[in-house]
This record gives structure tokens, C-alpha cells and sequence, in this order.
């Protein structure tokens, strides 16, 4: 049975910043996560699977939280 992935919207913050952080893993840590330009996190977030927004849609407040949240599925994750 295939596996249904629903789609991930602006709004999603938690469920982006826990595909971000399958995607990089430890490639970055919190001080890296919180220096990224928010134009390639834009970039990023806009190529992942299942994303539906547009860039149209993005702004500063959403990029803010995806980036915060992605702190804390990094922190989540160092045992």
C-alpha cells in the first residue's frame, strides 16, 4: 500500500522544519539554522516534497518560525 503524504502548506511550520531537518540532519546546528539567509531558506522550504506554497505566500513571520522550529527538532534530536 503506498504511503499518502499529505501536502504541507506556509502555515506548517512544524511539519516543514521536521522535513528540513530530515533533509540536512546535522549538517546544521543551531547557531548554522539561525544564520541562514532567508532567501535560500525560502529556496529550501519551496523544493521540498509535497510543499504546496508559493512563494508568493512566504513572508518574513513564517520563515522566522520554520527557522525556530527547525532549532527545536535539531535540539530533539541530539541525544
Amino acid at each position: 500500500m503506498a504511503h499518502f503524504e499529505l501536502p504541507i502548506h506556509w502555515n506548517d511550520h512544524e511539519d516543514i522544519a521536521m522535513a528540513l531537518y530530515e533533509k540536512f540532519g546535522n549538517e546544521f546546528d543551531e547557531a548554522k539554522i539561525y544564520r541562514i539567509r532567508f532567501t535560500d531558506l525560502l529556496e529550501w522550504v519551496l523544493t521540498l516534497p509535497n510543499f504546496v506554497g508559493t512563494r508568493e505566500q512566504a513572508n518574513e513571520g513564517h520563515l522566522e518560525q520554520i527557522q525556530a522550529k527547525w532549532v527545536y527538532e535539531w535540539r530533539d534530536n541530539q541525544n
